[in-house]
């Protein structure tokens, strides 16, 4: 089912499959469909990038500080949210990590929503979309832990507060840094595949009625798992860049 183009995905292929194709053979990656190299899920995050630009223009070329408008008024509630969020948790020194866990957390939610549209569906239900999220999100702590402590101090920090205890605890402590990474990856994908498949499966058996129900459990599930995705990041960033260190 998931193998099947989408119409926004055959609309890609049959405008940019022979450069696709070209770039990918150049880094050594032969897809098993020339015709068609372009996978549904790519298509899915490229179109949630588009329609993320297309509201952030609309929203910037309609700013007013007298008549905001309900858009505006939505972003700001957000961007309020994340960065209330963020002072709590992280501190102080929070706001130049609100823009990403912002954009981050925007572009799961619409990617977890998304498929809920006739013709889409969530990129976020394919393992590899929730995996790359979680690897920009693992290497945007780090790096921003490294730049706030300093690669030798923020190293030492995982050998623990004891130095007898290094030996041990610096194994730990990388296990449990990777063991981050499969953790968002399997709850946001294990969550919007489920509830994905459910709202399907109800669809195709009662058209009418009872897949409502999961419908809106499914727009709860969405907003939840993107808050829990933007929150454990969070929390993870406030562990790299705690002053401390």
């Amino acid at each position: 089912m998931l193998s099947e183009q989408l119409p926004f995905t055959e609309v890609l292929n049959k405008a940019l499959a022979g450069p696709v194709n070209s770039l990918l053979n150049a880094v050594g990656v032969h897809p098993a469909d020339s015709h068609a190299p372009i996978s549904n899920a790519f298509a899915m995050q490229l179109l949630v990038v588009l329609i993320m630009l297309a509201l952030f223009v609309l929203v910037r070329t309609r700013l007013s500080v007298e008549k905001p408008g309900g858009l505006q008024h939505m972003f700001e509630g957000l961007h309020s949210f994340i960065d209330g969020q963020g002072k709590e948790i992280i501190g102080h020194h929070h706001e130049p990590y609100t823009p990403f866990v912002v954009a981050l957390f925007s572009f799961v939610l619409m990617a977890n929503l998304i498929g809920m549209v006739p013709g889409f569906e969530s990129p976020t239900a394919h393992p590899f979309v929730p995996l790359g999220l979680a690897i920009c999100a693992f290497l945007y702590y780090n790096a921003k832990g490294i730049q706030k402590q300093g690669p030798i101090k923020y190293a030492a920090h995982f050998a623990g507060p004891m130095p007898a205890l290094a030996p041990l605890m610096i194994p730990i402590e990388i296990v449990s840094h990777l063991a981050r990474v499969m953790s968002l990856t399997i709850r946001l994908f294990a969550n919007i595949f489920a509830g994905d498949m459910v709202t399907l499966v109800f669809f195709s058996l009662v058209p009418l009625g009872v897949p409502v129900i999961f419908l809106g459990l499914h727009i709860g599930v969405s907003f939840l798992q993107a808050y829990i995705f933007a929150l454990l990041t969070t929390v993870y960033l406030a562990g790299a860049v705690a002053e401390e260190h």
